[in-house]
């Protein structure tokens, strides 16, 4: 039976030695390990991500309306009440011009989608 290696000093390793160079000879040369991440897909279809983020935008809107109300009156002529007061005085809701109420026909909406298939006489793919 073969008896292994033969110790390079007087005596053979201990454990933790042998743990030791072990560590020391993987960790020499190896680059950290990378780990990419790849962000979820968004699957919602363009119009309905556009209404979500009106919807969002109205929420941040009260939220800034909060906000202003809130501030101290030591901090109403600074640039920030400004600003919120500017965000607050948007009209989001009835301003054609501050968020255009877009509503795409089906077949631009699907286009944008990737889903509509241009070519003549072609049909609109499957998801």
């Amino acid at each position: 039976m073969p008896s292994g290696r033969k110790p390079e000093g007087e005596s053979p390793l201990s454990n933790a030695e042998r743990q030791a160079r072990y560590r020391l000879r993987h960790q020499e040369g190896q680059p950290p390990a990378v780990v990419e991440t790849h962000r979820p897909v968004d699957r919602r279809s363009r119009p309905q991500r556009w209404h979500d983020a009106v919807a969002e935008l109205l929420m941040l809107q009260a939220a800034y309306a909060a906000w202003l109300e809130a501030l101290p009156d030591t901090l109403r002529g600074t640039a920030t009440a400004e600003a919120l007061q500017a965000i607050v005085d948007l009209d989001l809701l009835t301003d054609p011009g501050a968020v255009p109420q877009l509503v795409l026909p089906r077949c631009v909406a699907d286009e944008l989608d990737g889903t509509y298939d241009a070519r003549p006489g072609g049909a609109a793919s499957e998801h």
